[in-house]
């Protein structure tokens, strides 16, 4: 940590970034960071290829995100959250220059080691927590906008201390960032309470899509572009629909099948894109399966990305049902 946090000391321009389609952790560890390294002094720009989720547009500093790479791309630092490669910043990852100083700060065990500076600890609760190490090593005040995302984003990556990432530094640290001024019941409105017409009219044709394997241990939900735009929703708005899927008696694995949400071809071969989402029970490595496919995650949740038919594609997933 002390040569990553060195290199930050001394950078005045740092770029920072997350994965596409964010959740709350990647959006927590991305705003606390920019916001620390902005109020000491230094030139930030945050970025982020996808639309941001309606339920965490509350988060202070939120607007700041931009969706355009800015020209030149001229940072001394290059900060990578919440990533297991490079390639999950989406198309920006090209355009990085191979001079820049990349740090890599992530909690996925599937992390490929990429950036010059790394902080990567699948120990961890979040990556958010990670990012509050380091404004800690830095001795960075922690105010009460940092504080929202530190703790919002601890709160969304543990499935509200559900999950089994969650550990004690996670209440220890959301306990110290109540005191610094958060409002759990605020925050617990934003990301839960409220949904839109049109993410519930979603909800209802996914549960609609499932489908069980022969064997009842894995549980597919499907969603495509026709559904979207019969709903005028956004990928965005799909996050936490699998676990419908996974809490079905007996189930093991669920998978969540997403078409591109263009619907446009993208393969050579006109096949089009999806991103399969895996979630475990807790008896199953979806991370060693979704590695297996290119992809990565953690071992109870994992995803990756494919081209091909949605035939095709469900056929590939049954087959992980009969190694169940």
């Amino acid at each position: 940590m002390k040569n990553l946090i060195a290199h930050l000391e001394n950078s005045a321009t740092v770029f920072l970034a997350t994965h596409v389609n964010p959740d709350g952790d990647a959006l927590g560890a991305l705003l606390a960071m920019a916001r620390a390294l902005q109020t000491s002094g230094r030139d930030i720009v945050m970025y982020n290829e996808s639309p941001i989720p309606a339920v965490y547009r509350f988060l202070p500093g939120i607007d700041q995100i931009a969706r355009e790479v800015p020209s030149p791309f001229d940072f001394e630092a290059v900060v990578v959250l919440d990533c297991g490669d490079l390639e999950r910043v989406g198309a920006v990852a090209d355009l990085i220059p191979g001079r820049a100083k990349i740090i890599n700060i992530d909690h996925h065990v599937t992390n490929t080691g990429f950036g010059h500076y790394r902080l990567v600890d699948p120990t961890a609760s979040s990556s958010t927590e990670i990012v509050y190490r380091i404004l800690k090593a830095m001795d960075i005040t922690i105010d009460r906008a940092m504080a929202t995302s530190i703790y919002t984003g601890i709160l969304t990556d543990t499935g509200s201390f559900r999950f089994a990432n969650t550990n004690s530094r996670a209440f220890e640290i959301c306990a110290e960032m109540v005191g610094c001024g958060v409002n759990p019941y605020m925050v617990a409105q934003h990301v839960y309470g409220t949904y839109s017409l049109g993410r519930i009219k979603l909800l209802n044709m996914a549960l609609d899509s499932i489908e069980i394997s022969p064997n009842g241990k894995l549980s597919l939900m499907t969603l495509t572009h026709a559904m979207f735009a019969e709903t005028d929703t956004q990928p965005e708005d799909v996050d936490g629909m699998i676990n419908y899927a996974k809490r079905i008696e007996d189930v093991r694995v669920a998978a969540l099948i997403m078409e591109n949400a263009n619907g446009h071809a993208t393969a050579a071969n006109g096949h089009k894109r999806y991103h399969v989402s895996l979630r475990s029970d807790g008896s199953v490595d979806v991370a060693r399966i979704a590695a297996s496919f290119g992809g990565g995650g953690h071992f109870n949740a994992a995803g990756f990305g494919l081209d091909g038919s949605l035939s095709e594609l469900k056929g590939l997933i049954y087959t992980i049902a009969s190694t169940l």
